[in-house]
């Protein structure tokens, strides 16, 4: 028989998936398609609205300038732009009034353009409406490119699953697959669901999930996880979760509900407009009627003053620019591979005072490692590194595994024999007739063989053959990469204490907190030892400083859930880690938490320079309206001018700059 057919005996046929049954899958992907066509046909209607608005407003200044022995012909065409453009705000307006919302921008527009009607000034009210509407324009598409980041982000929704049953492989919606089912994924394709690989190998897409842009490999065994892309592999795949607990599923949930939970900046906007506008509406009603009542005339003026003064004081600027802010800067962390769960956690990042790691699996990779060989006189490394494999090969402990990975060489039953287990001490084996043990210190001590005691940090696991010393494997936890840069960067950003809490053993917590200058380390904790720990930590804080704890175990899920701002590992953390966690490093690197703070620090500085010029340019130009130096012409650029440049700055968090 073909040994390809062999291989593939199981494997779906690519034309049999080409010829599957179309199911409920392809209703979201159709779903998704649909809205992106009515918002493009939205924007077009918007976009055509806006020209024709304008080609009549231009018309209406020709007519007012050529035809002024027939001024009837401009009013009719100022009227008709005025419907073009502004009609739309003025039926959002009745439809809030009626709804209880009266203080809104559409309500001061309208108000402010239809007084302007009243007393004559028809191009200035057109005109006001035009720069609203080309402000709004210039807002869409602002918000559409903060978003983008995110809709790449949600692109990760897998629409379909191919699914073998009844002997048929077909296309079927992610939710309906059960756990134990097994799903099959072709070249180019998402994974749907997270499962197990069976059958295949390839090299993984996981861009969208982790921001890292070099793949990654997969065979049979290795997990597979939801939302990456098969490059180049045939996979069958078993799945271990249903859709809803699903990697794809938790990301999408995370991200539709970034933008509920305010930053303080937001909340302190809404409520800032919930009174101030009020106020600018009673301010401008006694601005048109208190003077004229003293100086006995001028109601015309007065009444033009006030309604200057409405324009100027809509807060559309703030409104719209604050949110798009803090949208803009969760947008940018996606796109690195970080996951924040609203603005509130966005702006706490910038004011970190402290920061608490976990251990395994944060600092460290959490993986066993072969890291250091001792041999006696008369072995060399590879014969310890193999005489150790043969001893280990029957252990499925964490240990014994990283041994044979180390030494990645194939192992021949025939030279084994007389295994024997002691437990909590190693193992004794024959290999070719030679009587191996490897184990503790305790074990070459009950088996009377001399050795050299290690005083390397990790563990220790002794080879002796034929009663002789012969070496020693050192075993350990490496340390990442990045973290003793992401410690140093994290110093170089204003946090000013760094620590570490861990249940691991406390020798090797001190060396690697020495090791990358961390200010304290606890060791050999328990879960609600760490919550205590970092209780007594936090009480340390400066005043308005914040405390983050980064961990990726199920044991880390209380002290996430205590802290000011939880950030979970998600690439290889743990469900309820990610769960209890404010912000989710998809890429499992320390240093992507550098990136978070810049990335906040930026947000933060943006939104207040929106703040601050608005509200500057507002107070200034409300005082010269009050007092009759500024025109309708001065409160559309206060208004629909100020909006705009908030907008556009706010645009920026997309490009700052990070490491």
């Amino acid at each position: 028989m073909n040994k390809d057919n062999i291989i593939h005996k199981n494997a779906p046929d690519s034309t049999v998936i080409d010829k599957e049954v179309t199911n409920a899958g392809c209703c979201c992907g159709h779903a998704h398609a649909v809205n992106q066509e009515q918002g493009r046909r939205k924007r077009k209607r918007k976009i055509i609205l806006l020209i024709a608005g304008a080609f009549i407003f231009v018309a209406g200044i020709a007519a007012e300038h050529f035809f002024d022995r027939y001024p009837y012909v401009s009013a009719v065409l100022f009227i008709a732009g005025y419907i073009v453009l502004g009609g739309e705000v003025v039926i959002r307006a009745l439809g809030n009034l009626a709804k209880g919302r009266v203080f809104d921008e559409h309500f001061l527009m309208s108000v402010a353009t239809i007084g302007a009607f009243a007393i004559g000034e028809f191009p200035e009210a057109v005109a006001v409406m035009l720069f609203y509407q080309v402000g709004e324009c210039f807002q869409e598409a602002a918000v559409r490119k903060s978003r983008n980041s995110i809709a790449d982000l949600m692109d990760i929704r897998p629409d379909y699953a191919n699914v073998r049953r009844n002997g048929e492989i077909i296309k079927v919606a992610p939710e309906t697959v059960d756990v134990g089912e097994h799903i099959f994924v072709k070249p180019g394709e998402k994974i749907p669901l997270d499962g197990l690989i069976v059958e295949g190998s390839g090299m993984l897409d996981t861009k969208s999930l982790t921001g890292e842009s070099l793949p990654r490999s997969v065979e049979p065994g290795d997990t597979a996880l939801s939302g990456c892309i098969s490059q180049d592999g045939l996979l069958t795949i078993k799945v271990t979760k249903p859709y809803g607990e699903s990697t794809v599923a938790k990301i999408m949930h995370l991200v539709e509900n970034a933008s509920e939970k305010k930053a303080q900046a937001e909340n302190f906007i809404t409520k800032f407009s919930k009174y101030y506008t009020p106020a600018v509406v009673l301010l401008a009603a006694l601005l048109a009627v208190v003077p004229p009542l003293i100086i006995g005339d001028g109601w015309a003026e007065w009444i033009n003053r006030a309604l200057v003064f409405l324009v100027i004081s809509c807060p559309c600027g703030l409104v719209i620019s604050i949110p798009l802010g803090f949208f803009g800067g969760i947008g940018r962390a996606s796109r690195c591979g970080i996951l924040v769960k609203g603005g509130n956690y966005l702006e706490a990042l910038g004011d970190l005072d402290i920061i608490v790691f976990d251990k395994t699996g944060t600092l460290t990779k959490g993986v066993f490692e072969v890291t250091k060989i001792h041999a006696a006189d008369g072995y060399t490394e590879a014969e310890i590194l193999e005489i150790a494999a043969y001893a280990e090969s029957h252990s499925n402990h964490p240990i014994a595994v990283s041994i044979g990975k180390a030494y990645n060489g194939a192992i021949d039953e025939r030279k084994l024999g007389g295994y024997k287990e002691i437990a909590g001490y190693g193992v004794s084996v024959e290999l070719e007739g030679k009587k191996i043990l490897a184990g503790s210190g305790k074990l070459m001590e009950n088996e009377g063989v001399t050795f050299d005691e290690s005083d390397d940090i990790g563990s220790k696991v002794y080879v002796a053959q034929g009663g002789e010393y012969a070496g020693c494997i050192v075993i350990s936890d490496k340390v990442k990469p990045d973290s003793r840069e992401a410690v140093i960067g994290l110093r170089a950003r204003g946090v000013r204490k760094i620590a570490m809490l861990t249940g691991d053993n406390k020798l090797i917590a001190e060396k690697i907190g020495e090791d990358m200058s961390i200010d304290e380390v606890y060791a050999e904790l328990l879960p609600h030892e760490k919550v205590e720990k970092l209780e007594t930590i936090g009480a340390g804080k400066r005043p308005k400083g914040k405390l983050a704890f980064v961990g990726d175990g199920i044991n880390d899920a209380p002290v996430l859930a205590r802290a000011d701002i939880g950030v979970a590992m998600g690439g290889l953390g743990s469900d309820a880690a990610i769960e209890a966690a404010d912000v989710v490093l998809m890429n499992d690197d320390p240093s992507a938490l550098v990136t978070a703070l810049e990335i906040a620090k930026s947000t933060r500085r943006i939104v207040w320079q929106n703040i601050i010029f608005a509200l500057g340019v507002k107070g200034v130009i409300l005082l010269l309206g009050a007092f009759g130096f500024a025109a309708m012409w001065a409160a559309v650029f206060a208004d629909v001018g100020v909006a705009l440049l908030a907008v556009l700055n706010s645009t920026r968090i997309l490009r700052a700059k990070s490491s």
